[in-house]
């Protein structure tokens, strides 16, 4: 079967379609064409009452993930060909995990205990543990602050397996470049992305234009600083000029020395923050987490 283009037009017709034999509300609809781009259903039903889901024929397990994220409640509004005519369904997810999609259509999820409100700062056993020891879930949440993540940003992360998954379920028109030099913690990585399912992350093992030779113009980087991060600033600001960067530190040495590294590499507005969280123990006496430092500048090239 050809797959089909889902134009204004078509869009619209299926909208229409909806409108005249459901009782829903498509008000406050959010619309995602799966055939085009890499876009996360999961994040998307979550954090919306109603979604417009546009997809092919041939996905034989999007009820399963649905429900298996705990989406099984959601109620689906569907038909059975690939134009918005005929006869329309109405099943929740959990009815409908042994069966895929079998004609390029919309259909539509209800989710009425959706929050539409930005993940941030995840409890660290939701992820998949794997190698990663994954950064406090506090201090992440000030990194994601310090990043500004926005829906269309492409955004390079290295060495931030967590913030990669937290970055990418914000820039849901947007894409995370995820750089990983040790093998199991791309394989690490690769579970969470499966676990989140994700389909807007790529990881890769290396900074340099060969390995991102078909990745996106970043708008923002965010590096743990390691040994090769000067090599990495001077590869991310010769592809934007303008690039944004939030760099993670716990040596101190390192974070004395960072500005004036990225002073060389035009990168100004230079803030240097440190951040200590201590949580309160069992004997009653707070245990400090280790001290963290957070850097963050903005190139000012010539675009």
């Amino acid at each position: 079967m050809k797959e089909q283009i889902f134009t204004n037009d078509v869009i619209l017709s299926w909208l229409q379609y909806y409108a005249k034999n459901t009782p829903i509300d498509l008000e406050h609809v959010k619309i995602i064409d799966i055939t085009k781009k890499n876009k996360n259903v999961i994040p998307t039903v979550e954090a919306h009452k109603t979604t417009l889901i546009f997809t092919n024929a041939g996905i034989n397990d999007i009820f399963y993930r649905l429900w298996n994220a705990g989406l099984g409640e959601c109620d689906v509004w569907y038909n059975e060909g690939s134009d918005p005519s005929g006869q329309i369904l109405n099943k929740k997810v959990k009815d409908m995990i042994d069966r895929g999609i079998n004609a390029s259509a919309g259909m539509l999820i209800i989710n009425p205990n959706a929050r539409n409100t930005a993940k941030i700062g995840l409890n660290n056993e939701i992820f998949e543990r794997g190698s990663i020891h994954y950064v406090n879930s506090e201090i992440r949440a000030i990194i994601l602050n310090k990043l500004m993540v926005a829906p269309q940003d492409d955004i390079c992360v290295i060495g931030g397996e967590s913030i990669a998954i937290e970055a990418a379920l914000i820039a849901a028109e947007g894409s995370v470049t995820a750089v990983e030099y040790s093998k199991s913690d791309r394989a690490t990585l690769e579970d969470n992305v499966a676990h989140f399912d994700l389909h807007n992350v790529r990881i890769v093992d290396h900074v340099d234009a060969e390995s991102m030779k078909d990745c996106p113009v970043f708008s923002t980087a965010f590096l743990v600083a390691s040994a090769s991060t000067d090599q990495e600033l001077a590869y991310l600001t010769s592809l934007n000029p303008n690039i944004s960067v939030v760099i993670y530190t716990l040596d101190f040495k390192v974070a004395a020395t960072l500005p004036d590294t990225l002073n060389s590499l035009g990168i100004n507005d230079v803030e240097t923050i440190q951040l200590s969280v201590n949580k309160l123990a069992s004997n009653h006496t707070f245990k400090p987490e280790p001290t963290t430092w957070i850097i963050t500048g903005r190139a000012q090239g010539n675009m």
